[in-house]
């Protein structure tokens, strides 16, 4: 299998969990594109570095520098940093809606064994009208659950910041903004 085939199908469990995504997704082929890129097959490490871009369907990730590994038992982690701003970003739409979820941060994690999502760092979360914000975000793909805040792995941080969560009442989400 050619390295640039092996890499990008690797990529393809960091995208998996970010969103409720479209099933048809999965299905789509991967295209990343970077301003560099390297394998390393004894190690199971794939690099792509400068202006990364991976679209998979209607998924897209931005960010700097994008890492993937595989463990002995052939699950994949994703690591995806900086970017414009210094921050990752993905969008996907969500499955059988007319609805996105965003997210962008500092870093983002996946893990595709436990099918996990974790966003460090100036994390946000936006799914359909509503936005959440914190310095940490965790969100698990098979309960459908996320967590936020200030701190890593659920914990505070010592600065005192609160997390902001903001949920649209559902007449006003139906609404076109700016109108009463």
């Amino acid at each position: 299998m050619p390295t640039a085939h092996r890499l990008s199908l690797l990529a393809l469990l960091l995208i998996a969990p970010l969103a409720h995504a479209e099933r048809a997704d999965r299905e789509k082929p991967i295209t990343i594109q970077s301003e560099r890129g390297s394998a390393d097959d004894r190690n199971k490490v794939q690099t792509f570095e400068g202006r990364v871009t991976l679209t998979q369907g209607t998924l897209e990730i931005t960010a700097n520098k994008l890492v993937v590994t595989q463990d002995a038992e052939g699950y994949q982690k994703g690591i995806a940093t900086g970017g414009k701003d210094g921050l990752t970003r993905f969008r996907q739409k969500k499955e059988g809606k007319d609805e996105y979820t965003e997210g962008e941060a500092e870093r983002i994690e996946y893990d595709g064994r436990s099918d996990v999502a974790k966003l460090f760092d100036r994390a946000i979360l936006r799914s359909g009208p509503n936005e959440s914000k914190g310095q940490y975000i965790e969100y698990n793909g098979y309960t459908e659950l996320y967590t936020i805040t200030n701190g890593a792995n659920n914990s505070s941080n010592k600065s005192g910041e609160r997390l902001k969560v903001i949920i649209l009442p559902k007449a006003a989400a139906s609404q076109p903004a700016g109108k009463p």
